[in-house]
C-alpha cells in the first residue's frame, strides 16, 4: 500500500484550521501534517499537538521562530520606518513571510506536495502567504479552503462546528463570534463586531488586550531609555538584552500607559477598505525612539529620501512582496543608512504619548555652536546673503521676466 501524499496545513489550532484538517482528509485524502510557527502569539500554543493530532493530523511542528522575527523581519521595517498609510506598524504583515518560509522548509523536509492555509477570500493574508510560497517553492500545491466553493459549504462557526462534530471532533469551540484577532509579539489586530460600521466608536473596554486606554492609564508618568547600536535596540534602561527582551519589556510598558492604540479604515491589497483597532505598544516606543535617534544623526538629503524609501517599503511588505528583489534593494538602503545609528534616547510615557527627554549619540550632526546665535567660526551670518542671492535667483529672474512682459 503506497504512502499517502502530504500537504503541510498552517495551524493556529482555532475552530478554522481545526475543521481544515478533516476537510482536507476527505476531499484530497492527503496525510494531514499540521504546523505552528510560534511568533510570539503567547498562550495560543497550550496544548496545540494533542488538539492537532485528536483531530485527524499525523504529526504537528511548532517552529519557533520568534528571535528571527525580531531580528530579520521587524527591525528592518523599524530601521526603513515603515508605517502603512501613516498608521499601521505592519504586525501581521511582517510576520506573514515568516510563517511562509518556514511552511516551505517543513513541505520540504516532509516531502509535501501542497501547503493549506486558512485564510479567507476577501484579506490581505492570502496574497501574503501565497506570494511567499511562490517565491520560495513555485512548485508547490496552494490551498485555500474558503476559497473552494464547490467543497467548502461553510459559512459560519456553527457550520465548522457540526462538520468536525460529524467527523468525530468534540471539542470546547464557542459559537460566540468575538473580534477576529491576529496576535503576535509586536502587536495584536482587532476586526469585526463594532468596528465593521466606521461610524461606531471602538468598544476598547471589551477589546483591548495588551494595552489599557489612555483614560485608564496611570496618573504618573514613567521615564525609560533605549540604547542603539547601528540602528537595533540593545539595552532598556541601561540593561543590555536580545531585541525579543526587549519589545516584550515594551509592550508590557506601553500597554500600561496606553501606548500605540491605533483605530484605522486601511486600504486593502484586493480592493476593499477595511477597518480595525491595532495594539502595538512595545512597536510603537521603539519606532518613535529609532525616529528620534535618526532625526539627530541623519543628514538632510537623506532624511528626505528615506521618507520615500519608508512608503515604498511599507507598501512592499503590506503587499506580501518580502521576497522579492525590490525589498531586498530597499533594505540594502535602509541597513546603509544605520551604519551610525548608535545613541541614546530617552523618553516619558504618559496616558498614550510618548515625550521626548533628550537623545545622544557619537555621530550626533546636531553643533551646539552651530545651532546658537553666536554660531562660531563654522558660520558667517554674512555668507548667508550670497547664499540666498544663488538660492533664489530663479523666483527673481522669473520676476523680471514676468514684470517686464506685461509692462511691454
Amino acid at each position: 500500500m503506497s504512502e499517502k501524499e502530504k500537504v503541510v496545513l498552517a495551524y493556529s489550532g482555532g475552530l478554522d484550521t481545526t475543521t481544515i484538517i478533516p476537510w482536507l482528509k476527505e476531499h484530497y485524502d492527503y496525510d494531514v501534517i499540521c504546523c505552528c510557527v510560534n511568533v510570539g502569539q503567547g498562550e495560543e500554543l497550550d496544548g496545540l499537538e494533542e488538539r492537532a493530532l485528536y483531530s485527524g493530523a499525523s504529526k504537528l511542528y511548532i517552529e519557533d521562530v520568534v528571535d528571527e522575527f525580531c531580528e530579520d523581519f521587524i527591525m528592518p521595517c523599524v530601521q526603513a520606518g515603515a508605517v502603512y498609510e501613516n498608521k499601521y506598524l505592519l504586525g501581521t504583515s511582517m510576520a506573514r513571510p515568516l510563517i511562509a518560509k518556514k511552511l516551505v522548509e517543513v513541505a520540504r523536509k516532509e516531502g509535501a506536495v501542497a501547503i493549506c492555509h486558512g485564510a479567507t477570500g476577501k484579506g490581505n493574508d492570502q496574497v501574503r502567504f501565497e506570494l511567499g510560497i511562490k517565491a520560495l517553492a513555485p512548485d508547490l500545491k496552494i490551498i485555500a479552503p474558503w476559497r473552494c466553493n464547490e467543497t467548502w459549504n461553510m459559512q459560519s462557526r456553527e457550520d465548522e462546528i457540526a462538520y468536525c462534530e460529524a467527523h468525530g471532533i468534540k471539542l470546547p469551540f464557542s459559537t460566540d463570534s468575538s473580534y477576529s484577532r491576529d496576535r503576535n509579539l509586536w502587536h495584536i489586530s482587532h476586526e469585526g463586531l463594532e468596528l465593521e460600521n466606521p461610524a461606531c466608536a471602538p468598544n476598547y473596554d471589551h477589546l483591548l488586550v495588551l494595552s489599557v486606554s489612555p483614560e485608564k492609564a496611570p496618573d504618573e508618568a514613567e521615564e525609560l531609555s533605549l540604547t542603539f547600536e547601528k540602528g537595533v535596540p540593545v539595552a532598556l534602561n541601561g540593561t543590555k538584552m536580545k531585541v525579543s527582551e526587549i519589545i516584550t519589556e515594551l509592550n508590557t510598558l506601553g500597554g500600561k500607559h496606553g501606548i500605540g492604540i491605533v483605530d484605522i479604515v486601511e486600504n486593502r491589497v484586493v480592493g476593499m477598505k477595511s477597518r480595525g483597532v491595532y495594539e502595538t505598544p512595545g512597536g510603537t516606543i521603539l519606532m518613535e525612539a529609532h525616529k528620534q535617534l535618526e532625526e539627530l544623526i541623519t543628514d538632510r538629503d537623506t532624511f528626505a529620501f528615506k521618507k520615500v524609501v519608508a512608503t515604498r517599503f511599507s507598501d512592499v511588505v503590506y503587499e506580501g512582496k518580502w521576497f522579492t528583489p525590490l525589498r531586498e534593494a530597499l533594505q540594502a538602503f535602509i541597513t546603509s543608512t544605520e551604519e551610525n545609528m548608535t545613541g541614546e534616547v530617552k523618553m516619558k510615557l504618559y496616558k498614550g504619548n510618548i515625550i521626548k527627554q533628550g537623545t545622544t549619540s557619537p555621530y550626533s550632526m546636531y553643533s551646539e555652536s552651530l545651532a546658537s546665535f553666536t554660531t562660531g567660526e563654522l558660520y558667517d551670518h554674512h555668507d548667508a546673503e550670497g547664499f540666498i542671492n544663488l538660492f533664489g535667483l530663479s523666483l527673481k529672474v522669473r520676476a523680471m521676466v514676468k514684470e517686464n512682459a506685461e509692462n511691454k
